[in-house]
C-alpha cells in the first residue's frame, strides 16, 4: 500500500522523537523541507495531479505538527472530535470527503507532537467528569473519535500514533477513543485496549465495494475481522456506509446482512450497534473523480435522485432527495431489524 519515496516535513517536526521515529522507518526516502504541512503547492491545489492521485497517495508523505488542539463536540458517531494525529489517506475511496479539503492530491499527514496531543486528551477527558447519563453515543463513556480525517488503522503502519492513544483511552476511566475503518491491520491485535477503543468497521455491499472502496481491504475479511478484535478488548461496530442507492441496492444490503450475521460470534453479537449514513457526494470532488475514476461517478452522481446544498466552503454537497431519503432510510433500517435483530442502529441518516 505505501511506498514512501519523498517525505515533505516541517523542521520542527523531525527534531521531536517520533519525527525522528517516523523518519527512520522511511531511511530512503527524499527529505523536503515545508514551511507548512498545509501548504506545499505541488501537492494541494494543483489539479494537473488528477491523473497521479493513487501515486501521490502511495509515495508521498507529510510530516508536520498540530498547532490547533481542540476537542470539537460532535453528537453523532462520538461525543468529541479529538485533535487530529493525522490527515489524508493511503486509500482511494471515491466518496471520501477529506480530499475536497486538500485539492487534488490526499497523501497521509502525520503529526510528530502527540505527546502534546496526548497531554490535551487527558486533560480534556478529565474535565468532563463522570457522563451525566447515557445516550445514543455511549452509556458510560465520553467518546472521542481520533479518526476523522484519516483511517488509524493505516496511520499504525507508519507511526505508534495511534497505539499511544489506545493505551491512553485503556487507562482513563471516564472516556473511550473511536474510530473508523476500511482497513484490517492485525497487528493491533498485539495491543491491550482494555475496552477504551471502539472500532466501527465500514461495510457495504461487495458490488459497490469493489467501484468505490479503492485500495482497502476487502468487505469479507472486515467482516471476519470482527470476532478477533472483539476478543483482543475492543469495543466493535459496524458503520454501514456510505448507502449507496442503486438499482439492486436493497437486494444486495439483504445479502450483506446475512453474511455478517454468519460471520459474528456471540461475544460479537451482544455488544453490535451499527451507523446507517446514506451518501452526501460533492461537486468538486465529482470533478476529481472524473479525473481518475469516472466510472464510480455513473452511482456517485445522480442528479435525478439528488439534491444540491451550498456547503460552508461554497462548492455544492449533494444527497438524496428529501422524501425519497426518507423511505430509503426506513427500507434499509427495517432490513437490519429483520436480519440482525441483535443490531442495535445508534443512528440512520
Amino acid at each position: 500500500m505505501l511506498d514512501i519515496r519523498r517525505i515533505y516535513l516541517e523542521p520542527a517536526a523531525a527534531e521531536l522523537p517520533r519525527g525522528q521515529e517516523i523518519l527512520a522507518r522511511f531511511p530512503g526516502a527524499e527529505l523536503i523541507e515545508v514551511e507548512s504541512h498545509h501548504r506545499i503547492p505541488e501537492l494541494y491545489g494543483d489539479e494537473t495531479n488528477v491523473s497521479r492521485w493513487v501515486r501521490i497517495k502511495t509515495e508521498s508523505l507529510v510530516l508536520g505538527i498540530k498547532k490547533s488542539l481542540t476537542a470539537r463536540p460532535n453528537g453523532r458517531s462520538s461525543d468529541f472530535i479529538a485533535p487530529s494525529t493525522a490527515n489524508g489517506c493511503a486509500m482511494a475511496c471515491a466518496y471520501c470527503y477529506v480530499p475536497r479539503r486538500k485539492g487534488y492530491s490526499n497523501p497521509i499527514t502525520v503529526f510528530a507532537n502527540i505527546d502534546k496531543i496526548l497531554g490535551y486528551l487527558e486533560r480534556h477527558a478529565g474535565r468532563q467528569g463522570v457522563k451525566p447519563e447515557p445516550d445514543q453515543v455511549d452509556p458510560r463513556d465520553w467518546v472521542y473519535d481520533i479518526g476523522e480525517n484519516s483511517d488509524c488503522s493505516v496511520d499504525a503502519t507508519i507511526s505508534e500514533n495511534v497505539r499511544d492513544l489506545v493505551d491512553l483511552f485503556g487507562r482513563l476511566p471516564n472516556a473511550k477513543a473511536s474510530f473508523a475503518t476500511k482497513y484490517v491491520n492485525r497487528h493491533l491485535l498485539d495491543w491491550d485496549p482494555r475496552g477504551g477503543t471502539r472500532i466501527r468497521f465500514s461495510l457495504m455491499p461487495v458490488a459497490d465495494s469493489k467501484l468505490l472502496d479503492i485500495r482497502t481491504s476487502p468487505v469479507a475479511a472486515r467482516m471476519e475481522a470482527i470476532n478477533d478484535f472483539v476478543a483482543a478488548g475492543y469495543e466493535v461496530h459496524v458503520n454501514f456506509s456510505p448507502v449507496v442507492v442503486r438499482d439492486g441496492w436493497l437486494d444486495d444490503w439483504a445479502e450483506l446482512l446475512a453474511q455478517l450475521d454468519d460471520a459474528l460470534s456471540p461475544e460479537a453479537r451482544a455488544q453490535l450497534a451499527a451507523e446507517v449514513i446514506f451518501l452526501t457526494h460533492n461537486d468538486r470532488l465529482h470533478e476529481v473523480n472524473l479525473g481518475w475514476h469516472p466510472k464510480a461517478e455513473e452511482v456517485l452522481w445522480r442528479p435525478e435522485l439528488q439534491q444540491a446544498k451550498r456547503s460552508q466552503t461554497g462548492g455544492w454537497n449533494v444527497r438524496y432527495r428529501t422524501g425519497h431519503k426518507g423511505r430509503y432510510v426506513a427500507a434499509l433500517t427495517d432490513l437490519i431489524g429483520t436480519r440482525l435483530p441483535y443490531c442495535r442502529i445508534r443512528y440512520a441518516f
